[in-house]
């Protein structure tokens, strides 16, 4: 379903917190139940959940436990005294016994089958590697994981991944063992191998650049980003309209505002969670006009396509866009 038609996923679900753990320095570890023990819905690696922590403040975390049990969802969240609060709200306030509600989980960071896969995690992004680190393990696949971080103490999960997979993960430890050789690692091509990399922008862009330098086939490399990528000016440099199909009027949106706020203002029905083109939520169909992408989302190929917009950030490379909003 499209996201801005909305589904029982774009509701908030009301959990509890029922265990807590530290797991590294300022990295904490929390489980979230129905608080009637109701079974949560399906997730597939790779998906995360929206924190709906106020009104205006709602994060996105990715679920780094089991997807087989439904009993509970898990997730690990840094605490960045310099961010937005979302991640300083988390660790104050979220104790076991405490309610949040959630919304999803959406996935658009899908871990496909491949006979190999090269994992590369920096830091927190670890989070979204580790439940497809565990099931490339159980369905015996070729695999290896570069964890990049810096120190092993200060990364979560290492101890974990080291002990129970020593032949397949690599701890880099900028501090102690030194950094990561990205162009060394993607400097093979293989076609039946997969690269998954979450992590800092600083390591995202390198793995990009290293495999495309590489020859690394399209499609080969999945990347799951918690910022927004740096983006010079907008392709079309005048106001340009947005026809909106189901709700029936047409918008003119100038520079500085958002299709998503043109699109609100007018009366339409629009999802929204990150409007920083990061987490798809406001994924919408294009049915006609040259899309300006600025999201962080869509692969080259999708992009290329032209067929959906996140319409937080991306805007027209044209007079006129047709929407199906």
């Amino acid at each position: 379903m499209n996201a801005h038609l909305g589904s029982d996923l774009d509701d908030d679900r009301p959990l509890v917190v029922t265990e807590r753990e530290d797991l590294a320095p300022g990295i904490i570890g929390l489980r979230l139940e129905d608080p009637a023990g109701s079974p949560l819905p399906l997730w597939q690696p790779g998906s995360h959940v929206d924190l709906v922590l106020g009104e205006d403040l709602v994060k996105q975390y990715s679920l780094c436990g089991d997807p087989a049990d439904r009993t509970g969802y898990r997730v690990a969240v840094l605490r960045e005294d310099g961010g937005a609060g979302g991640s300083v709200l988390v660790h104050d306030t979220l104790v076991p016994g405490a309610p949040v509600a959630i919304r999803g989980p959406r996935n658009h960071f899908a871990f496909e089958i491949a006979p190999r896969y090269r994992f590369i995690a920096g830091g927190i992004g670890i989070t979204a590697i580790l439940p497809m680190v565990r099931a490339a393990a159980a369905a015996g696949a070729d695999w290896t994981l570069d964890y990049c971080g810096k120190s092993v103490d200060a990364m979560a999960f290492a101890g974990e991944l080291a002990g129970a997979f020593p032949e397949q993960v690599r701890l880099h430890a900028s501090r102690e063992t030194g950094r990561l050789d990205v162009q060394a690692a993607l400097a093979a091509p293989d076609p039946v191998t997969d690269v998954y990399c979450c992590g800092p922008e600083s390591l995202m862009g390198a793995v990009e650049q290293a495999a495309d330098q590489a020859g690394w086939l399209p499609g080969a490399l999945h990347l799951e980003r918690f910022v927004p990528r740096e983006l010079g000016e907008v392709v079309w440099q005048q106001p340009f309209d947005v026809d909106l199909l189901l709700t029936g009027k047409t918008v003119t949106v100038p520079l500085g505002t958002s299709i998503l706020q043109a699109a609100r203002d007018a009366g339409a029905l629009v999802l929204s969670s990150c409007e920083t083109g990061t987490c798809a939520t406001c994924e919408t169909p294009v049915l006609e006009g040259a899309v300006d992408h600025r999201d962080s989302v869509l692969t080259p190929h999708e992009q290329a396509a032209g067929d959906r917009m996140m319409i937080c950030v991306s805007r027209a490379a044209c007079s006129r866009l047709v929407l199906e909003l």
